[in-house]
């Protein structure tokens, strides 16, 4: 790490460089390379901002792709999405835990291992109005069967955060009312 210079910072006239810097002629800042090259064959111009001004410049305006691009935005839950063997997971912990059910299916101790299995909660109605209110979907992570007792169990990833979603955990309770599931977290 190099040490900084003290302000105010004083630079010598006729240096090039300033610490790790190198200082650039006011005339060559903000020029494309073309323009750069005409000004050291012809010398230094007059201040040409008018003319791109009259071509519509306008150096104070903000750039059109600056102004539209926005930085991605981490997800609510700062998981991390990602993907094995062409298999979409909303977070590595989510994939971990279909590795390790993988292994339990391969020594036999569940098996009928279904991966994003939905659940119709409420159907599809038509209100009296005539418009229809759509079903009401939980999709589970997991949907497997213990290989000894052939009981089936539904399987959510969640971390501490999302076990308190008011959303979820209503599901999960219309998962148990409906379907006498209970929804195991892990």
């Amino acid at each position: 790490m190099t040490k900084r210079a003290p302000w105010p910072m004083v630079v010598r006239t006729g240096a090039t460089i300033v610490g790790t810097a190198r200082i650039r002629e006011d005339i060559s800042v903000g020029r494309d390379s073309n323009h750069r090259a005409l000004v050291r064959k012809f010398g230094a111009q007059p201040n040409s901002e008018f003319d791109e001004i009259a071509d519509g410049y306008d150096p104070f305006a903000i750039e059109p792709h600056a102004a539209t691009a926005t930085a991605k935005k981490p997800a609510k839950y700062r998981n991390t999405k990602c993907e094995h063997n062409g298999i979409k997971f909303d977070s590595q912990k989510e994939r971990s835990r279909w590795f390790h059910l993988i292994q339990l299916q391969a020594a036999g101790e569940i098996r009928d291992l279904r991966l994003q299995v939905s659940f119709v909660l409420t159907e599809r109605r038509q209100r009296d109005d005539g418009t229809w209110e759509r079903a009401s979907k939980y999709v589970a992570d997991f949907v497997y069967e213990v290989a000894a007792t052939g009981k089936p169990v539904v399987e959510d990833v969640k971390s501490i955060a999302t076990r308190k979603n008011r959303t979820y955990i209503q599901k999960r309770k219309q998962m148990l009312e409906k379907y006498d599931i209970t929804v195991k977290e892990i």
